[in-house]
């Protein structure tokens, strides 16, 4: 069975992709326990490395995991990604964290795998006017990497509900072509929509805090449903972010695919009264059914982004935004619903993963490490 181990693991998205397509999750690092938790907890036999990536290096996993150099097949994972992000606006190498991209090619280094995965926002397309990502490249050929390339991802062509863009580096050191994943969605007719995702899950009273597991709404009308659900009767972590009084009266007047300018003027926040009618397009949005989710953040909160749910009034569940980001229902998330939100926000869609991972395994069959 081919191996992965994921650095920066957070709950796992890059890892539930990988063990779907046929991969041994060997371990996951990361410097929160929370995410930890989530991560042996859903992730059978794997092992969890608490602690900064630096800690790792020098054959440290080498050692922890029996592995010789040269026999993982594939190291995964996404520095954080804050020091790179467009809403950074310090952004780039001056930022410490930066250097993780240096601690992560270290433990390369060390593991020499067959390939790598490297995943990160955007952001970092436009530093240092691209040169940035020319000199990751260059570092990745360095330690022994001659096929390496980068692909800006669009997660909605494959199959996850949502517009979300990531860039990902793919390289490899056993003579194999780089390429991007072909798309499972062929043109947006295939596109997974938020109602495609999420319409089976039961109606939820705005001030519900149950953690407790429920029934489905309704048989699985969707192939996506489907897959979610596996063969569970029961759906657990569907509660959503308390609303104030002021929060709750302002949704009553927001349809499907409105936003804060459907709300009566004396009711917006103050800032907001100040705004034009052109600004914030998504803030306080409710998507249509049949609209793509906007981009599943570290907590759905109304007043930043669409997320208010498309026919009740309350914002999105834990496990509605887990769906939009195509975790199985199975999936469990440890801690508060807070750090059940980070976890999600934070992750790799498992069905983009799983595009990555299945990307990957023919070449595994016919290896031929260069020299």
């Amino acid at each position: 069975m081919p191996t992965v181990v994921d650095l920066f693991c957070g709950a796992g998205g890059l890892s539930c992709g990988f063990e779907r397509a046929g991969f041994a999750v060997l371990a996951g690092c990361d410097v929160d326990r929370t995410f930890g938790e989530t991560f042996v907890n859903n992730h059978d036999g794997a092992r969890f490395f608490h602690g900064p990536v630096s800690q790792f290096r020098d054959g440290v996993l080498l050692r922890e995991l029996d592995l010789r150099p040269g026999e993982l097949d594939v190291l995964a994972g996404g520095p954080p990604c804050q020091a790179y992000s467009v809403y950074n606006h310090s952004r780039g190498m001056a930022d410490p964290r930066s250097r993780l991209f240096e601690d992560y090619l270290r433990i390369v280094k060390d593991l020499k795998p067959k390939w790598l995965v490297m995943e990160n926002v955007t952001g970092i397309l436009s530093i240092e006017k691209g040169q940035l990502v020319e000199r990751i490249k260059q570092a990745i050929r360095d330690i022994g990497y001659r096929q390496v390339e980068h692909f800006v991802l669009k997660a909605e062509k494959y199959g996850v509900p949502q517009e979300r863009r990531r860039v990902v580096f793919i390289a490899n050191r056993i003579n194999q072509p780089v390429s991007e994943p072909a798309p499972t969605c062929r043109g947006a007719d295939e596109f997974v929509n938020i109602w495609d995702a999420i319409g089976d899950l039961p109606p939820m009273h705005p001030d519900s805090r149950v953690d407790e597991a429920v029934p489905y709404a309704c048989e699985p009308m969707t192939e996506f449903q489907l897959e979610m659900r596996g063969n569970r009767t029961l759906v657990r972590s569907h509660k959503s972010p308390r609303l104030g009084k002021i929060n709750q009266e302002r949704l009553k007047y927001i349809p499907e695919g409105g936003s804060w300018r459907n709300i009566p003027f004396d009711l917006l926040p103050a800032g907001m009264k100040k705004a034009k009618r052109s600004d914030h397009t998504k803030r306080y949005g409710r998507p249509k059914k049949t609209d793509l989710s906007c981009t599943i953040l570290t907590k759905c909160d109304i007043h930043w982004g669409a997320y208010i749910h498309p026919i009740q009034n309350r914002p999105f569940s834990v496990r509605e935004a887990a769906r939009i980001q195509s975790f199985p229902d199975s999936f469990v998330f440890s801690g508060s619903m807070t750090e059940q939100f980070v976890q999600i926000g934070n992750a790799v869609p498992p069905r983009l993963a799983f595009a990555l991972a299945t990307h990957i395994l023919p070449t595994l069959a016919t290896e031929s490490i260069a020299a």
